[in-house]
């Protein structure tokens, strides 16, 4: 059987608002047990990009990274799960933590740091990759290769 197709879309942002206007179209086009991995360096942008999907999802709340809880829920349209792995050292610890819920099945979950997972991070994700940090120009590289998916990859576009 052929690997299925990657889908992807390339975004240059080149301010904050820029970023969470991406998030925002993320967040509008987002469906019950959609995950979105956010990869990327300290100060890239993750938690700007978050702040963005909850907007598209309707929530009004403040957004803060969830790095001491590790997760921090939103009401919206759909749940938010926003997740931070960075102080975690693996899949054991995030296991453990408590970051894979039942719940997240009805909502949308926004993993930050998801290299953490390992082995156990699932295949049916959207990767949002994050390159530049600071005032720099981000190119975000949003990418999955599950067709369940393409709409968010084409609302990036």
């Amino acid at each position: 059987m052929p690997a299925a197709a990657v889908l992807r879309a390339t975004v240059r942002t080149v301010s904050v608002d820029e970023t969470i206007a991406l998030g925002e179209r993320l967040g509008r086009a987002a469906a019950p047990g959609d995950l979105l991995c956010l990869w990327g360096d300290l100060g890239a942008g993750k938690t700007q990009l978050v702040k963005g999907i909850a907007r598209g999802l309707g929530i009004a709340d403040t957004v803060n990274s969830p790095t001491f809880i590790l997760m921090n829920e939103y009401a919206g349209r759909l749940p938010l799960f926003h997740v931070d792995l960075y102080r975690l050292a693996g899949a054991a610890d995030a296991l453990a933590g408590g970051v894979i819920d039942d719940r997240q099945i009805d909502g949308v979950t926004a993993v930050e740091w998801p290299d953490r997972m390992g082995d156990i991070l699932p295949a049916g994700r959207l990767d949002v990759r994050i390159d530049g940090s600071g005032d720099d120009v981000r190119e975000i590289e949003v990418v999955t290769a599950d067709p369940r998916l393409e709409r968010l990859v084409e609302a990036a576009r």
